[in-house]
């Protein structure tokens, strides 16, 4: 292999890497090109030194820097507490955790009334929204681009019929609650259609866990009536299936379309 083809091929690597830290992270091409830059070619151990600086300055850069800046662009992270966390830490250290303000305010209200019904049961978010920039996709989702969206958890129960905190997805998302026997089967219509993505999430559970845990019907309807009392969300979707199992009525839930993933492994709301 001649060294020009050698060069191209670290080249596009280099491009490869900071591509994928951006669409995943949003900031992460950043700290990457700056370690790859003050860390010399000639170095010894340079690519040890670069990973440890990188990692370094990604840290720095994800819970000081990025949150003291995104407020300039509408958004703060959103706030944990007893009530109100994350399911991975992946989604805080990918900085997918922002939200603008009224969407933080919506969220912390939700909780208080679910933890207040149930005592102990969290809201569990999955994916917001990156803290920089409108319009800036937040793969894989569609939508999630302007710090008004944010997706859940189901909620589930133990083998002695308790709520619990538990899901059954290391990422949260990917473990369908399928339709039943004489359930509208909204899923099999879009596949039908060649929508091929709409069952794409079953790829991303990063581990399926918990397998003892059932679908918590009564759990989910509370918590989603609570998120439907909030005067600031607009819509919220969840898959047809559940919509009639749960007998919601509510205007704000509304079909997301085949265009989307499907929705009977979290549930999506946004801001007006």
């Amino acid at each position: 292999m001649s060294k020009k083809l050698k060069q191209l091929l670290k080249f596009i690597g280099q491009v490869l890497i900071i591509t994928l830290l951006t669409v995943v992270t949003q900031i992460g091409g950043v700290p990457y090109l700056l370690a790859v830059t003050l860390v010399q070619k000639n170095a010894k151990k340079k690519r040890l030194k670069r990973l440890a600086l990188f990692s370094l300055l990604y840290i720095l850069a994800t819970f000081l820097v990025v949150p003291l800046i995104a407020p300039t662009f509408g958004r703060e992270r959103i706030r944990e507490t007893d009530m109100v966390e994350a399911k991975s830490f992946f989604y805080k250290l990918a900085n997918r955790n922002y939200v603008r303000p009224e969407l933080n305010n919506a969220i912390t209200d939700i909780a208080e009334n679910l933890a207040a019904r149930h005592s102990g049961i969290k809201l569990v978010y999955l994916d917001a929204n990156f803290p920089f920039f409108d319009k800036f996709p937040l793969l894989p989702h569609l939508s999630h681009n302007d710090g008004r969206k944010i997706d859940i958890s189901l909620m589930y129960e133990d083998q002695n019929g308790q709520l619990t905190n538990e899901k059954r997805s290391v990422s949260g998302y990917g473990v369908y609650e399928a339709p039943g026997p004489g359930e509208y089967d909204q899923v099999t219509v879009c596949t039908n259609r060649g929508n091929w993505h709409y069952d794409f999430p079953k790829y991303l559970t990063f581990g399926t866990i918990n397998r003892e845990l059932a679908f918590s019907k009564k759990g989910t309807a509370d918590l989603i009536r609570f998120i439907l009392k909030e005067p600031s969300v607009g819509k919220l979707f969840i898959e047809p299936h559940l919509k009639n199992r749960l007998g919601l009525t509510n205007k704000k839930v509304r079909y997301h379309g085949c265009q989307a993933v499907r929705h009977d492994d979290h549930i999506h709301f946004q801001l007006k």
